[in-house]
Formats: C-alpha cells, structure tokens, sequence
C-alpha cells in the first residue's frame, strides 16, 4: 500500500448456492482481515445473513445501498444489497436465480472499482451453469470482467509464497494447447507476463520460461518445442532487452523460482502451472487476473456444492485472496497506466 489508509476491497458472494458466501463471511468477520484492509460483501444481504447463521458467526449483517454507506465496525459485516436472491435457495443446486445473483455482484463490485470507489475486487467462485441458466454468455469469471472493463488483452497470474506463475494457454485440452505453441504465441506471453511481474511491484523482473517435455526435450529426442518455438522466443525477446530465460526443465523452474531465481515463470498449459502452486499451497494459491484497468484477485477453487450449507468450508483461500488484494492495491497506480483504456 502507498499510505497508510487501508485499502477498500469489496468481495462478491458468489454462488449463493455455493461456499461462496460461508468463506466470505468467515473471511470478514475475521478481526485479522480487518487489520489488512475494509471489506465490504457484495451480493444479496439475505445470502450472507444465511451464511452467517451457517457458520454460526456472531457478527451482525449491515444492508447498504452504495459503498460509501459502510460502516466497517467492528462485528459488523457491511454488504452492498443488490435484491436479486434471498434464503431460500437450495444449497448445493444450480439455478437462474443463483446465476443472476452472481452475475449482479461481478457487475457491481466492477462497477464500484471502474469508478474508484474501491481499491480492488476479490471474488467467491460462480457456478457456470447457474450463469448461463440465467442467460450469461461469458465462459467466467475472467472473460465477464473483460468485458465489463473493456480490456483489450487479460491473463491469469497465480501467486503462491510470492512466486507468479504465468500461462500461454489455459482452459484447451492438452493436444491443443501443444498445437497452439509457437515462437510468436509464446514471445507475447513472455512480453504479458514480464509486464504483470513490474506492474505488481518489481522493478527489475526476471523471468523463468518453462520447458514442455521431458528433459527440455533433450535437443529434440523427446519433443521439439523448445527448439521450434521456446528458444527462439526467449531469445526474442531477450534480445528486446527482457529478463528471461530458458526454456528450463518444467520439473526444476517452480522450485528454481521460489527459491527466488525467479519473479515469475511462464508455463505452457493448465496443469502445467496449477499444479506445482497448489501442491506447495493449495489454500495460499491465489488467483490474480492481470490486463484489466482494475484491481482483481480471486479463490482458485469452485463452488463447492457438495459441502455448501454445512458450514465446513475453509476460508482460507478467501483469506488468502483478500490479503492478496490488500497487498496489491499499492500497484494501483501502475495498473491503471498500464492496463487503462487507451493505455
């Protein structure tokens, strides 16, 4: 943070058939997170009044109409009411009514960051279902706030114990995501994400691009990537004055980064990075998405329908969401130079 004034950041319920609105309220009826920054829930006041009788939290429910009506006491969790849902809902059961109630919160709490009311936004996971029976279009979360900010280009960036983990591809299956490597593809994921790793607070970054077969492809016998499209990239953009290099053994890279070698490291696929952040941190592996003029971090885990109501779900990756978010609103400034419309 670039002051001492804690930073704003509303955190949208989700689901509301989801664990969405159970960790959120856990999550800001924590005296810790209100030491980090002011939290106000945006969703439907009736969803986190049930969540809070779920989890059995002694805290009070205080319906708002704007984020400047907050009171952010102590004991007292602000929510910004959109109306949409109320308790009724069956736990664990994906509805129309659900997926509005999502879809509104995403839109206010972008809304009120668009027009700095916020610092930063931090979202409880949605149900692509529930969206689409409520007749969304949008493939997520990601793509919706595209959208609602008018971003030209966005990526996911992972963090876990300060390490950010990059993609060239994402949510394609395997085969095509191998198909979709090459020198070009690869060249701008390493400008993107050389780019998110000054935007969130280093000034020199270095960047580790990992390799996609065994070995690094051991010159070609096990795969030709890394000489058909990795190296070539890296050397691209070596040669435009970036700190990167590789490609490096995908089996070595993660441990290199978090051993500090590091800032980031770009991966290839979804598997790829998810799973080296989530085995070292899976509560502490939080999800940023970086190219939007706004502030956004995220659970990287979903609804949860299965547990949804019983008040067992952990909210620790919501935690670890909103510590992220307060962590990162003093990048505000560069994200808005640099992520800003017409930018």
């Amino acid at each position: 943070m670039t002051s001492s004034r804690l930073p704003t950041l509303a955190v949208t319920l989700g689901d509301p058939a989801g664990i969405g609105p159970e960790i959120t309220a856990r999550t800001l009826a924590d005296p810790r997170t209100a030491a980090l920054g002011r939290g106000i829930a945006v969703g439907d006041a009736a969803v986190l009044r049930r969540a809070v009788r779920v989890c059995g939290l002694d805290v009070g429910v205080n319906a708002v109409g704007s984020v400047g009506e907050a009171r952010f006491a102590p004991g007292t969790i602000d929510v910004l009411d959109l109306g949409v849902a109320g308790d009724d809902l069956e736990w664990g059961q994906v509805s129309a009514v659900a997926g509005r109630s999502a879809v509104a919160a995403i839109e206010a709490a972008t809304s009120a960051a668009m027009a700095g009311e916020i610092d930063g936004v931090v979202t409880a996971p949605i149900n692509k279902e529930a969206v689409w029976a409520a007749g969304a279009e949008h493939l997520g979360h990601t793509e919706m706030l595209g959208e609602l900010t008018g971003a030209a280009h966005f990526d996911t960036m992972f963090v876990v114990r300060g390490l950010k983990i990059f993609f060239t591809t994402r949510h394609v299956s395997l085969r095509k995501a191998l198909d979709q490597i090459d020198e070009e593809r690869v060249a701008a994921g390493i400008r993107h994400a050389v780019t998110a790793l000054w935007v969130f607070g280093h000034d020199e970054p270095r960047l580790g691009v990992a390799a996609i077969n065994p070995h690094g492809g051991e010159n070609g016998h096990f795969g030709d990537e890394e000489i058909t499209a990795l190296r070539p990239a890296v050397e691209k953009t070596a040669s435009e004055g970036l700190d990167v290099v590789g490609p490096i053994p995908a089996d070595s890279v993660f441990h290199q980064g978090l051993q500090g070698r590091y800032d980031g490291v770009l991966s290839h696929f979804h598997d790829q990075g998810h799973i080296p952040a989530k085995t070292v941190d899976f509560d502490g592996t939080v999800s940023v998405t970086v190219g939007l003029p706004i502030l956004r971090t995220s659970v990287d885990h979903g609804t949860a329908f299965d547990i949804a109501g019983t008040g067992e779900a952990s909210p620790a990756t919501m935690a670890a969401a909103f510590r992220a978010g307060a962590e990162f609103s003093g990048s505000a400034g560069r994200i808005r130079a640099t992520y800003g419309r017409g930018a």
